[in-house]
């Protein structure tokens, strides 16, 4: 099956993907088309990357019957509507983290979703990754035992950037860094979750700048997570257990695992030497789902997607961030 992308958005995120496509130089996955609101952008986009198909409105890239994979790299507060006009089309959908604005908005595409037979998903990069499902099977091993707790963090000073100070575009840090943190807590410990307890710093216009969330689940296991746009931090998360612990390098992406036993390092995992930006993956992942006609990937499942979403929700409803589309 010829996948044909069509990148929705032409900023640095889908510049990314851009680079992911050439670097995999695979027969079957073309980069095909660009749309932004600009056609300039999206003519001086398509001139860089090669690209054939340049369109100054998303509509038109739709309309467009070679393009069978829509890849949304606008900011959050844009993902629903070009996501729904791709799936109308029948074009699967590899939407960019965080998937949507908020829950309601997510049941209601992954509805249309399912009642069109069209594969939508969700771009958060470490779901896909060789080295996740590597941690995933060490902890499922028992090789160390129960794991018991968990740590994670992830902190860039960008608390000056428009996308994290502007509500209209669902700005602040959860949708922005906390949702790695998120992702890398379920991807651990699964979501059995039966108390929550957080809080967050706030802005000026009234989105997150500072996110402290902890968790205990049903078996006594316990989790902390920070998240911030106001500091630098070692991006690690550490999984503790019974016999040992595992600590993660980058939890947006990760790139190192080292296991400790009797705080001594016994192992140590990187990611292959064949990988190219960690994008490839998810794109893989969307081939295999389209080619076998899935609606989701077992990578990440529409239940997990809106698990995430309904946990964000209810941690903003907590702290009175607001965007304009939860009305």
């Amino acid at each position: 099956m010829i996948i044909k992308f069509g990148i929705v958005g032409a900023g640095h995120i889908a510049a990314k993907m851009a680079d992911t496509l050439v670097k995999m130089n695979h027969p079957e996955i073309v980069l095909y088309a660009i749309s932004s609101r600009s056609l300039e952008k999206a003519q001086a986009f398509a001139q860089k990357w090669g690209i054939p198909k340049a369109y100054g409105s998303y509509e038109d890239m739709m309309a467009d019957p070679q393009v069978n994979l829509v890849y949304i790299a606008t900011p959050h507060s844009h993902h629903y509507a070009p996501a729904r006009m791709a799936v109308e089309a029948g074009k699967a959908v590899l939407c960019e983290k965080a998937f949507m604005a908020n829950a309601r908005e997510a049941e209601a595409l992954l509805a249309l979703s399912r009642e069109r037979g069209v594969f939508v998903t969700e771009a958060i990069k470490p779901r896909y990754m060789p080295l996740s499902l590597q941690l995933r099977e060490i902890l499922d091993s028992g090789q160390l035992g129960r794991p018991r707790q968990l740590q994670a963090s992830l902190c860039y000073p960008i608390d000056t950037k428009e996308r994290i100070l502007r509500p209209e575009l669902c700005g602040g840090v959860l949708l922005d860094l906390g949702v790695y943190c998120l992702n890398f807590l379920r991807l651990c410990f699964g979501g059995d979750i039966v108390q929550t307890e957080s809080s967050c710093i706030l802005g000026e216009t009234g989105v997150d700048l500072y996110d402290s969330m902890m968790f205990r689940y049903r078996d006594g296991k316990v989790a902390t997570l920070v998240s911030s746009a106001l500091t630098r931090c070692n991006r690690e998360g550490v999984v503790s257990c019974d016999e040992g612990f595992i600590v993660v390098e980058n939890v947006n992406s990760p790139s190192a695992l080292r296991i400790y036993r009797d705080y001594r390092l016994t192992a140590e995992y990187h990611a292959p030497k064949d990988q190219l930006t960690g994008y490839e993956y998810q794109v893989l992942a969307c081939k295999e789902a389209m080619e076998k006609g899935w609606v989701e990937t077992p990578f990440m499942p529409h239940a997990e997607i809106l698990a995430v979403m309904r946990q964000m929700d209810a941690l903003r409803a907590h702290w009175g961030v607001r965007y304009p589309m939860d009305a």
